[in-house]
């Protein structure tokens, strides 16, 4: 929230300035989601032996991101849009990134929550972990087919979607089993060098290629290294330690959890000053995109390369469907915020009729709302829709919807723990 109120008088504080704070902001932003994702992947734990159990986990997972996903991208269209666009091929496109935000349960913030709520030892737990982090990984997988129908096809897209299948196959084959330094400041030293890669290879493509150059966004290939990775002991042990027991071992070092959570902070801090002017202006729906905040546009867009300003590419941003809708009144835009958040959280629900054979009821309807809670991945998507040039009222109702839904982040674990009462703690699988 002080990120979202910062971002309003940030071009006026940097004045000329503001493209370079912009690319620091940015910069810095991807860095915080990549040591989030990071991670993201030390709590990723699987039984090879037993792949089967998982099957029905990633369907659970699946469509508690997947249903608010739809319901988000069809209240876009169908609601926010006229009926004459409705069949829009772009209008579909734009909403489908732009819904995407709904989809990911914050993993971060949802363990932290429930393991300081006391919940660390139940089922609910144990089974929610699972979830959520399947959850997001299924939120990183469908960002490249939708990088594709934004982009269009592309030899480089096609590397890319290699390079995605390759990464996969390290983190199943080598799960937790390359021993790497892997406290805080080393995770964060993995962040910054992921973005610094991804940086020089998109300005050594553009060199190449200004309309296609190759952008790989950090959330994959930093899943990926926290999914290889086990802690790297200092001294020897006396009895060898599974990787899971290792690295919860040093995850919950104090100095490590307070690392963690300043720079979740910081990164939430920086998610609201990504984001455009809302509050501000004549037309406050409407901003002006600046360099910075367009670095994955759509290939050719005047926007994205200077040089390639003027002819057909000019305005290409002002041509999104989404972008070019006009502005509505901040009534409309509040109860747009309060209908798609209800929206959102009635489509991870779908946990409630599932487990039947394993837990009551209300552990179940505690799973569903412990997977409302949403934060740092759903930001960073939402940052990169912006960066495609999608905006107008969609952008800013998703946005503040998110505000929302992270203010309530508290409210739904307290339900959470009333859900659970002292005996069913006791229920274990």
């Amino acid at each position: 929230m002080i990120g979202l109120g910062l971002s309003q008088v940030l071009p006026q504080l940097a004045g000329d300035s503001h493209d370079l704070v912009a690319n620091v902001v940015r910069v810095a932003t991807m860095t915080g989601l990549a040591f989030i994702m990071i991670h993201v992947g030390f709590e990723f734990h699987i039984d090879k032996t037993n792949l089967r159990q998982y099957g029905w986990d990633y369907f659970v997972a699946f469509t508690a991101a997947t249903f608010p996903w739809i319901f988000a991208t069809g209240y876009f269209v169908f609601v926010m849009l006229p009926s004459d666009l409705w069949g829009s091929g772009d209008a579909w496109t734009e909403t489908l990134l732009a819904g995407r935000f709904a989809a990911p349960t914050s993993a971060g913030v949802l363990f932290s929550m429930l393991a300081a709520a006391g919940l660390a030892g139940t089922w609910m737990f144990r089974k929610v972990r699972i979830l959520a982090i399947f959850d997001d990984l299924d939120t990183v997988l469908l960002m490249i087919p939708l990088k594709i129908l934004i982009v269009g096809l592309a030899w480089q897209l096609g590397l890319i979607v290699v390079l995605m299948a390759v990464l996969l196959a390290l983190a199943y084959v080598f799960l937790h089993r390359v021993a790497l330094p892997v406290s805080w400041g080393w995770v964060l030293g993995y962040a910054a060098a992921m973005v610094a890669v991804s940086e020089v290879l998109y300005s050594a493509t553009k060199v190449i290629d200004p309309s296609v150059p190759i952008h790989i966004e950090v959330l994959l290939p930093a899943f990926v290294l926290g999914c290889v990775a086990r802690p790297k002991p200092a001294q020897p042990r006396t009895a060898p330690m599974a990787a899971h027991d290792e690295l919860h071992e040093l995850l919950e070092r104090p100095a490590e959890r307070r690392a963690g959570a300043w720079v979740a902070a910081v990164f939430m801090l920086l998610v609201g000053l990504s984001l455009p002017q809302i509050f501000e202006g004549a037309d406050a729906q409407h901003p002006e995109p600046t360099p910075a905040a367009l670095h994955a546009a759509a290939p050719g867009a005047s926007v994205d390369d200077p040089a390639l300003a003027g002819g057909e590419f000019e305005g290409r941003y002002a041509d999104t469907v989404t972008a070019s809708q006009p502005s509505i009144s901040w009534g409309a835009i509040a109860a747009h915020v309060l209908v798609l958040s209800a929206l959102i959280n009635v489509g991870k629900m779908f946990p409630v009729v599932c487990y039947r054979k394993e837990a009551h009821w209300k552990h179940r309807l505690a799973i569903a709302v412990g997977m409302w809670p949403r934060g740092e991945v759903g930001a960073g998507v939402l940052v990169l829709s912006l960066s495609y040039g999608i905006g107008g009222p969609i952008v800013t109702v998703a946005m503040l919807s998110l505000a929302l839904n992270l203010v309530l982040t508290g409210v739904f674990i307290i339900i959470v723990k009333r859900l659970i009462s002292h005996e069913d703690q006791a229920v274990t699988v």
